[in-house]
């Protein structure tokens, strides 16, 4: 009897314990849930072109670059031809260049694309925050690790960049981890 009450007091806490420990979980996953809704509407003729990177959460893909920036053409196909380039360390650093394709899978939300630089694997390309002048952007994707901010020149006024941050913490995106992106003046 007392073996069975001992396993039952054991059984009991291990219960306590997993409930209370995805209780937790679950509150903490509620506490940090990020805002991740795309603009309305998004003109890709309009995005076209060439954006700079201001600021990005890092990343491995694009870990040590500055100077990076992300060209938007359209392909032949229909698709987005997409070139982003950067410098190695430093602004006359050794040049870097990917080159992939990006895709609009529900032509009712083009602010949700799917960007490719290997064979047939896709990331999401979220464009979350936009100027009404495409001058600025933001985008993210369907994880909380992915987040850059993006402008038409290589500089941002730091009051813009401010508004910016704080469209993002109202979001639920943890600004601090945003590093600058160094660029050059053109």
């Amino acid at each position: 009897m007392k073996t069975i009450s001992k396993k039952f007091k054991i059984l009991s806490i291990l219960v306590s314990l997993l409930i209370s420990g995805s209780f937790s979980i679950s509150c903490k996953t509620q506490a940090t849930m990020t805002d991740k809704t795309v603009v309305q509407h998004l003109d890709i003729q309009k995005y076209l072109g060439t954006w700079y990177e201001i600021a990005r959460y890092d990343h491995k893909f694009e870990r040590g670059l500055v100077g990076v920036t992300a060209t938007y053409s359209m392909r032949d196909d229909g698709m987005i031809k997409v070139i982003n380039r950067g410098y190695k360390g430093t602004l006359d650093g050794k040049p870097s260049e990917a080159v992939g394709k990006a895709k609009i899978p529900d032509p009712s939300v083009p602010s949700r694309l799917k960007v490719s630089f290997f064979l047939f694997f896709y990331g999401d390309y979220y464009v979350l925050e936009l100027d009404q002048d495409y001058r600025w952007a933001v985008v993210g994707s369907s994880s909380d690790n992915y987040l850059w901010i993006l402008s038409r020149t290589p500089q941002m006024d730091e009051s813009l960049y401010r508004q910016i941050l704080d469209k993002l913490v109202k979001r639920g995106y943890n600004v601090e981890k945003l590093i600058k992106v160094p660029q050059k003046n053109n």
